[in-house]
């Protein structure tokens, strides 16, 4: 088991470095790999200035090298959250979009859209976004509390009716939205990096490096929670403290990055899952191992996005969902099976 954990890190380290190293060299001024690792050893006082360093400098350094670190940022933050929702609900099938969080930014969204509120400028709907999802998942957390106490399925039934809700007023704000805003809304809930800026990196960063120290620590609760709530509860675990600290650290994961990115489905259900597969249940590599793999997934599937029609750009919700899907209905038939039904 650790030969295959210690291969499939160093297999996804080294495809997340060269893909960044693609990403940031292919586009519509190509630039040879040879370049790219050129201009960073120029910016690091490394090396000489290459070639045309002054346009090779502005594409690299202002469009491609902030894209290609967000997309990093957002696929981390969504498997390492889909992980440890996957933990806290004891369920391979659940992901951050179940308590609502996604539902509430999309909501956020699409009103500070369609009433026009420019408050913050180009922040606001990003702010707006990141607001609303984690003021949806504090409501969840609430609403479904009760004694002292928060049970699974009335979480799960909670974020369902919650996810209802917010699709229902998504859908009246798009009947009195113009086709500007219409477009506006539906391009960013289908997620994509197209609109990445230096300082969207640096909102999102401190939110992801927070949550990505904070959610290993918890690891080896969330494994004595898998063997159930009362003996976990005797070894020592306080299930609600745990569960309302990891549905915090959940939302400011998937807030940031649907803040910044919109909605990229999927990564939070698939990457979690594919990495326990291979090297097991123990969170204590999960959860790291599983950041790793949403950047991979999320920096590879907008590479694929931007350059498989170019110069139209694909939105990457619509590239994961593609995948995803299938996966899920895999995925719902063989936990089907292994179980031997739902009933």
């Amino acid at each position: 088991m650790r030969a295959r954990r210690l291969a499939l890190v160093l297999g996804l380290g080294i495809a997340l470095v060269l893909l960044c190293l693609l990403g940031a060299g292919i586009g519509a001024f190509p630039s040879p790999v040879a370049d790219v690792l050129a201009s960073i050893a120029h910016r690091l006082g490394l090396a000489e200035a290459p070639t045309g360093a002054g346009y090779l400098d502005a594409v690299l350094w202002q469009i491609r090298f902030p894209r290609v670190l967000l997309g990093v940022l957002v696929g981390a933050s969504l498997a390492c959250a889909g992980a440890v929702m996957q933990g806290v609900f004891g369920n391979p099938l659940a992901e951050p979009a179940v308590v609502g969080v996604s539902g509430g930014a999309a909501m956020a969204a699409s009103a500070v859209t369609v009433l026009g509120v420019t408050a913050l400028g180009a922040w606001t709907l990003p702010a707006a976004a990141f607001i609303g999802g984690l003021v949806t998942v504090a409501a969840v957390y609430l609403v479904a509390r009760s004694g002292g106490r928060t049970e699974v399925v009335t979480l799960v039934l909670t974020g369902i009716a919650v996810n209802a809700a917010t699709g229902a007023v998504i859908n009246l704000l798009l009947t009195y939205s113009n086709d500007a805003q219409l477009r506006s809304v539906v391009f960013w809930m289908m997620g994509s990096l197209a609109q990445t800026t230096w300082p969207k990196v640096f909102a999102v960063l401190p939110c992801a490096i927070l949550g990505l120290l904070l959610a290993p620590l918890f690891a080896r609760q969330l494994d004595l929670l898998a063997l159930g709530e009362r003996p976990a509860r005797h070894l020592g675990v306080h299930i609600e403290r745990l569960r309302g600290t990891l549905m915090f650290v959940v939302a400011l994961l998937t807030s940031a990055a649907v803040a910044v990115a919109g909605m990229i489905g999927f990564v939070g259900l698939v990457v979690p899952h594919v990495v326990r597969m291979v090297i097991g249940p123990g969170h204590r590599f999960l959860i790291p191992v599983s950041a790793l793999g949403g950047a991979v997934v999320v920096v590879a599937a907008d590479l694929v996005a931007r350059t498989v029609m170019a110069p139209v750009e694909l939105p990457i919700g619509a590239l994961t969902a593609l995948v995803g899907g299938p996966f899920f209905f895999w995925l719902l038939r063989r936990t089907r099976a292994s179980q031997g039904g739902w009933a």
